[in-house]
């Protein structure tokens, strides 16, 4: 090859690589699984790379919020917990409209009517319980009974993002609502932290019961750890860890086609392949999982539980005494 033509490479190049779209994305998700979610976007996309900020929700938005207020941009992407908050971020005018063409193969309720935000997996709440313990419930009104005094483990919807979900989904039931949570302080239900503190309690023997998410109960029975999990009578609460895309966003097409790919049948499948209960039909859960199909979801309405977050707060904090 000639020196000119050896000059020209890098000239030539030039153009592409300042054309390439960096996808800005701010997620919650495990460190692991997100580097996996990447990677796979990039395999299936290997023309835009991926800048990626992992954190916990809470920390994600108020990074988010200092970082316009201070004029450094915003990401092009979230993939965060829970519904609750994009519907805050969605009535703000803060999230774009986008009506991907995956949304046939999900149920209704499980994206925004407006495509402001998808569900992307179902991370259900149940009953975990210590193999050796003496009964195990079946429902959320039997951790109400005497023989449970003292006996449950619970996150704080003050902490846990899921926990609080899990506390309005239940509030808002006819059947359970505010008398429930009033009936676990009565019977001593221990109420703090995150779900990691309940799971460790009931694997260790500390106590014998607790309300937590799925995957955390069922991944560990797998791996022979001395716990099982009940899928309770009246239903499940779950949070959805939904994709949603920011009015502005500088690479708004990087945006749409990670969005398309987290629903896509290849997307989901790695949402399987991660140990998580996929949200698209069609896909089937990981060994030891439910079929997505024979799950009793409660009824859960995120524009309510947005408006009543801070009255749910202060009411649980009254009657469970913790701040």
């Amino acid at each position: 090859m000639s020196r000119l033509a050896l000059a020209l490479i890098p000239l030539l190049a030039l153009p592409f690589a300042a054309s390439a779209e960096t996808l800005k994305l701010y997620t919650s998700q495990p460190n692991e699984d997100a580097q996996k979610t990447v990677d796979a976007f990039q395999a299936a996309n290997p023309g835009i790379p991926v800048d990626w900020v992992r954190d916990g929700t809470t920390q994600l938005m108020a990074r988010m919020a200092a970082e316009m207020e201070a004029g450094a941009g915003q990401p092009d992407v979230l993939l965060i917990a829970d519904t609750v908050t994009l519907e805050g971020l969605a009535q703000e005018g803060r999230l774009a409209a986008y009506a991907s063409p995956e949304a046939s193969a999900y149920d209704p309720g499980l994206y925004s009517p407006d495509g402001h935000y998808y569900s992307t997996k179902l991370i259900t709440t149940g009953i975990v319980y210590n193999t050796g313990a003496k009964d195990v419930p079946a429902s959320w009104a039997d951790l109400e009974q005497p023989e449970y005094k003292g006996l449950v483990a619970s996150p704080s919807p003050l902490y846990s993002g899921a926990a609080l979900v899990h506390l309005a989904t239940l509030t808002g039931n006819a059947d359970l609502g505010w008398k429930h949570y009033e009936a676990l302080a009565a019977n001593d239900v221990r109420a703090e932290g995150g779900n990691g503190g309940v799971f460790k309690a009931v694997a260790s023997g500390e106590k014998p019961y607790g309300i937590l998410v799925d995957y955390m109960a069922l991944r560990a029975k797998a791996e022979g750890s001395p716990v099982d999990f009940v899928f309770p009578s009246e239903g499940l609460t779950y949070v959805t860890e939904p994709v949603a895309i920011m009015e502005g966003a500088a690479n708004r097409e990087a945006a749409e086609a990670f969005v398309d790919f987290v629903l896509s049948e290849k997307g989901q499948q790695l949402v399987a392949d991660m140990g998580y209960i996929p949200a698209r039909n069609g896909i089937a859960s990981p060994d030891g999982f439910p079929a997505r199909d024979s799950l009793k979801l409660m009824e859960f309405d995120a524009a309510r539980a947005l408006a009543d977050t801070e009255a749910n707060k202060a009411r649980f904090s009254e009657i469970f005494g913790v701040q």
